[in-house]
């Protein structure tokens, strides 16, 4: 189950500490059952991205990913409740999922961010883990399709757990090269006004940054 760790790694904000630990996260993908050879290699090349070059480099790549649009948003419920009352729910029935098998979240993450659903995965048995990788497959495909159409090598992680979870990996031969528009990300976090018929302007809500909790 140290594979989920290590794939939780990889999904995180890269650090000094974490591509310091990159050679203990490439022997853990190499050496585990659960992972395919082409996911290996994937994988592998996911790990030479972040170990190379200055740490500066691979930091914005991650921002510039994971941080500026819903689409590539490694919180699982927003992709299925937005902002919604719904995710706030769906949130606490996670982190009481989370205290019934005796965790706390020390973490500053909200529960459902993907890079704490693997850490929690980890430390469970292989049933529960696919179990629970089946119930958000649809999700981890959605994010996958977009980081394949952005051709990032960080496709390598959803793929992996697309496989585990016991769906077909995607194929990206399907899915189509975009290079996303700064207009769009702007337009796709863009506040909505609280009273759209009012007949004044509504003060902007200060936004959420998308790794705080």
């Amino acid at each position: 189950m140290l594979v989920f760790r290590a794939l939780s790694a990889l999904l995180s904000y890269p650090t000094a500490d974490m591509r310091a630990a990159l050679p203990e996260i490439a022997e853990v993908v190499g050496q585990s059952p659960l992972i395919l050879p082409a996911q290996q290699r994937e994988l592998l090349g996911l790990i030479d991205e972040i170990g190379h070059g200055d740490l500066l480099t691979a930091e914005e790549r991650y921002v510039d990913l994971f941080d500026r649009g819903r689409a590539l948003s490694l919180h699982l419920f927003e992709h299925l409740h937005g902002d919604s009352r719904d995710r706030g729910e769906a949130m606490v029935a996670l982190k009481q999922l989370y205290e019934r098998a005796g965790f706390d979240l020390s973490s500053r993450e909200l529960p459902d961010y993907l890079p704490v659903v693997l850490e929690y995965l980890s430390c469970r048995d292989m049933t529960e883990a696919r179990d629970m990788l089946a119930d958000c497959a649809h999700i981890l495909a959605a994010i996958g399709r977009s980081l394949l159409a952005r051709q990032s090598r960080y496709a390598a992680v959803l793929q992996a757990l697309i496989v585990i979870a016991g769906e077909a990996p995607l194929d990206p031969r399907k899915i189509p090269a975009v290079k996303e528009r700064l207009e769009a990300i702007d337009r796709d976090w863009a506040e909505r006004p609280a009273f759209e018929d009012a007949g004044v302007a509504a003060p902007a809500a200060a936004k959420t940054e998308a790794r705080s909790c």
